[in-house]
């Protein structure tokens, strides 16, 4: 029932451990055939702990935003778009003012609940949108107290987890980044005697802490910033 052949599908995702370092993902298919340079990903920023339903919110909220500011008059008044709208640059010709013919979340009832009041939140209520949960591949739907069960052969259903998966690929692989350099990075916080300044100039001279952790005595004191004394401490703690 949708009103027109989706040809732009839009996915979403979020991915979190236990609400640390919580990312979302958005894919773009065209004509069923994913467009990996619109892809884009977001580090969640105004929700605390694990709320899936409020990360859900905020990145489509910065979506829809966007795309209102494209068509809207204020736009043409004052010419400004939500700053770091991505954590990464737009593509020249991404089209963030065509409406998508189906945004597809990874989730169920209470994930599509939370896009709905977005799309809605912007006059965007015609815009199709489905959630689509992992465990029994049932396609949740604005208006339909029952979801939608499509048969396991169905070629809507494998395009539709194609979309889902993948944003769910993207995001956990942008979460494992984010967390894994806080985590490598949060060593040289214990460290006595490192502030933020020396610990920017040792990342920024040796690259990495497994790089510094190789590193002579000397080298580490060659730091801008760092003594002899204080690149034994280093040494010793890594």
């Amino acid at each position: 029932d949708l009103p027109e052949r989706p040809r732009r599908i839009e996915g979403d995702d979020i991915s979190t451990i236990q609400g640390s370092d919580t990312v979302a993902s958005r894919v773009v298919f065209e004509d069923g055939r994913p467009r990996n340079d619109q892809y884009r990903r977001f580090r969640i920023r105004t929700v605390e702990g694990q709320d899936d339903f409020a990360s859900m919110r905020e990145v489509l909220t910065r979506r829809f935003k966007r795309l209102a500011e494209h068509r809207g008059p204020e736009r043409e008044q004052d010419g400004e778009q939500e700053p770091g709208a991505s954590d990464e640059p737009d593509a020249p010709d991404a089209p963030w003012d065509t409406l998508p013919g189906l945004v597809v979340i990874d989730g169920g009832r209470g994930q599509l609940g939370a896009a709905l009041d977005v799309l809605r939140d912007f006059g965007l209520g015609d815009v199709p949108a489905c959630g689509l949960a992992k465990r029994e591949e049932e396609i949740y739907v604005a208006d339909l107290a029952e979801p939608v069960r499509l048969p396991r052969s169905s070629q809507a259903l494998y395009l539709l987890q194609r979309v889902r998966d993948e944003a769910h690929r993207f995001a956990v692989t942008y979460h494992r980044t984010v967390r894994g350099k806080r985590v490598r990075q949060s060593a040289l916080d214990a460290v006595p005697g490192i502030g933020p300044k020396r610990k920017r100039a040792l990342l920024r001279k040796f690259g990495s802490v497994k790089a510094l952790r190789a590193a002579s005595i000397e080298e580490i004191a060659a730091t801008e910033g760092v003594s002899s004394r204080l690149a034994e401490t280093v040494k010793r703690s890594l």
